[in-house]
């Protein structure tokens, strides 16, 4: 029995909701377009001044990741009260303050996109762990 299947029982996850299979199977398809997106988000801070992506890249990101929360929150209804939701918060704010230039522009979106990955590859059990 895998690590994760013995400590399920001792995790305290959020609510989970039903979610239509088609919501699913779109959710997986925005999730390819929001990746694309923020590839070109990164890009753009990685190499700027050198590169002026189009600004449908940026709408993309934006709209493409509100549904993806949307989504999200139509399975896991205390979405914001777990570990993911409170991750996309922490994205958030992140990359308000590197284009505020509170903080570092370039190390901080980097810093946004490596929180990200860790957050989205993480086992269920502690992705939507309940933090509150």
């Amino acid at each position: 029995m895998s690590y994760e299947k013995k400590n399920a029982k001792n995790v305290v996850m959020g609510r989970i909701g039903s979610r239509p299979f088609w919501v699913l199977s779109l959710s997986i398809v925005i999730r390819a377009l929001h990746q694309i997106g923020a590839a070109v988000f990164l890009t753009t801070f990685l190499f700027r001044g050198t590169f002026s992506p189009p600004p449908v890249y940026l709408y993309l990101v934006f709209v493409s990741g509100f549904i993806l929360v949307l989504t999200e929150w139509l399975r896991h209804r205390q979405i914001f009260r777990e570990v993911s939701g409170m991750a996309t918060i922490v994205k958030l704010i992140l990359l308000g303050a590197a284009y505020h230039h509170y903080l570092p522009m370039a190390g901080t979106v980097v810093l946004t996109f490596f929180l990200a990955s860790i957050c989205s590859h993480a086992p269920k059990t502690i992705r939507h762990r309940l933090m509150f």
